[in-house]
């Protein structure tokens, strides 16, 4: 029988913000990373970020302004470089005359593949420790308890 008061936090408890935010960095690194080397070391992570709103189909300024949490005067900034970069362009709106719709060239999606790559190879060592099946069942896990809503850096 679980004799901890309710008005008390377990340790783990109070151990998982800095163990998450630990892996959620790492995992950041290792992207960084893994892309640089395979050619994008001109990307930052908030371009990532960028790059799975727009893998789903391109959005608007206000849009990708929304789903990273700035501004749209820094969303436009954040498009222009990555325009400049090559990474995106902009497109009329299928649905709106006076809107851009932003969408990953074929530079961008090479980047985006290079970012999964990189993912892939910072999170296997994490698989070999655990093993495939705590592995599976630690992501199932996390999914369940985590927030809906998009992915978007913590400024």
């Amino acid at each position: 029988m679980d004799t901890t008061p309710l008005d008390s936090t377990p340790a783990d408890a109070r151990a998982l913000p800095a163990v998450l935010l630990a892996l959620s960095g790492a995992l950041v690194a290792g992207i960084q990373a893994g892309g640089a080397a395979r050619g994008f070391d001109d990307v930052r992570p908030a371009h990532g970020f960028a790059f799975a709103r727009l893998a789903s189909g391109g959005a608007t300024v206000g849009e990708l302004a929304d789903h990273l949490g700035v501004t749209k005067q820094a969303a436009s900034q954040l498009v222009e470089e990555l325009v400049r970069k090559g990474y995106v362009a902009r497109h009329p709106h299928p649905d709106d005359a006076r809107a851009r719709l932003v969408l990953l060239t074929d530079r961008g999606w090479a980047c985006t593949r290079a970012a999964d790559d990189a993912a892939a190879d910072t999170v296997r060592p994490w698989i070999e420790l655990l093993g495939p099946e705590r592995f599976h069942a630690l992501c199932a896990d996390l999914a369940r308890i985590a927030p809906g809503g998009p992915v978007r850096p913590s400024w």
